[in-house]
């Protein structure tokens, strides 16, 4: 799925780096958290894979391809959630849709073969026609992750994927990314939810100050460091201190 190496990165102005020699290996076909505390550089790696922000300097390679040579192939494969809300607001969810879709190079039909499809699943059929800005915090989040999956992307980037949503739209996600995992395909997922990794992941790759600190899988890392979850494992492994 995803291999880092040496991955350097200083935006400018920084005061310090947001990525110190970040080195991190996922296969393929597992659903792989990248956790960290705030700060810790996960948005920034995750900004390089898509080819948002280029690094200083180390090496990615995405699927097998290199970010630095075919950065255009990987992004025909691969499918990313923001954190943030990226849909236009004033249009509707099926606009939305048809809009991206184009941009995939979805033909019409394939399109509203689709958006048919993922908006039944997501319990959205009946706000298909209904402005994003009218939408509910969970709503607007299972129409981001929608927009993300028209392409049918053999690896998926999730960026808190479930943040600020109510339980059942969280159940809902969470359940539909173990079934997209089921049908052969990668999710690299990051969250500050802990619990919610713990049950999600086959493996986890904690990160802090811009550099890994542990890599294995969850159960495994909770018997080696005689901690009875993830999140115990997580501030023993990164400490107590609030972080801005």
């Amino acid at each position: 799925m995803l291999a880092i190496s040496q991955l350097y990165k200083t935006y400018r102005q920084a005061s310090e780096p947001s990525l110190s020699g970040l080195t991190i290996d996922f296969p393929g076909n597992i659903i792989a958290g990248l956790l960290g505390p705030n700060g810790a550089g996960k948005t920034t790696t995750i900004s390089i894979l898509c080819g948002l922000v280029k690094a200083d300097s180390g090496s990615v390679k995405v699927l097998g391809y290199d970010i630095a040579e075919d950065k255009e192939e990987i992004k025909k494969r691969i499918g990313v959630v923001p954190q943030s809300i990226a849909l236009y607001p004033t249009l509707t969810v099926t606009e939305n849709l048809e809009y991206i879709g184009k941009l995939y190079g979805l033909t019409n039909a394939a399109i509203r073969q689709k958006t048919g499809r993922y908006l039944h699943l997501f319990g959205l059929e009946k706000s298909a026609h209904k402005a994003i800005r009218h939408f509910s915090g969970g709503m607007k989040r299972r129409a981001n992750i929608i927009a993300a999956l028209l392409h049918e992307p053999r690896l998926l980037i999730l960026d808190e994927p479930t943040a600020g949503v109510d339980v059942q739209s969280r159940n809902m996600i969470l359940q539909f990314l173990k079934e997209y995992h089921g049908q052969g395909h990668s999710i690299l997922y990051t969250s500050h939810l802990l619990e919610e990794a713990q049950q999600l992941c086959n493996e986890i790759a904690i990160i802090d100050h811009g550099k890994l600190v542990v890599k294995g899988n969850p159960a495994e890392l909770m018997e080696k460091n005689q901690c009875s979850s993830l999140e115990q494992v997580f501030l023993h492994l990164t400490g107590y201190t609030v972080r801005d």
